[in-house]
């Protein structure tokens, strides 16, 4: 892996691998770090590290701690720690985390939603759903043309 050298005392030794050439569909659960190579389709949950090594293809919804991406992943992610994406990689999904790198040299095509960030207010909805969109000035229908509509402070 070519990942930092200041990241490997936080992702540890690697638990399991899913090795080039390997393939694996349905629903992954694990504790301590996952490495994958191979192809991997389904569903992921963890609170700890998902690696997803160069080369690797991963088709999945992601519910993770942290992962650290070189490879390719199509589906959604939320992470409650961190998302890191290294070149060459590859994403084409919406991210969740309150810590996202992407380097120069990655592809990614999504949404990203910084969630979790200490110090930052969240947006709270408005009683009774969604607050309504505001008119600007100009839409409101004019109640007299020659006179000009007032403005509100």
């Amino acid at each position: 892996m070519n990942a930092p050298a200041r990241r490997e005392g936080v992702i540890g030794e690697i638990n399991t691998l899913l090795g080039r050439g390997a393939s694996f569909e349905g629903k992954l659960t694990f504790e301590g770090t996952v490495r994958v190579d191979g192809k991997l389709k389904g569903e992921v949950f963890s609170d700890d590290v998902l690696i997803v090594g160069e080369g690797a293809y991963v088709e999945a919804e992601i519910d993770i701690g942290e992962i650290i991406i070189q490879g390719t992943v199509v589906g959604n992610i939320r992470a409650k720690r961190a998302i890191e994406i290294h070149a060459p990689g590859r994403v084409k999904g919406d991210l969740h985390t309150p810590s996202l790198q992407i380097d120069k040299g990655v592809i990614f095509e999504g949404r990203s939603f910084m969630e979790g960030v200490v110090g930052q207010p969240q947006p709270q909805p408005a009683k009774g759903g969604a607050a309504p969109a505001a008119q600007p000035a100009a839409a409101a229908p004019a109640k007299d043309k020659d006179k000009p509509t007032p403005l509100k402070p």
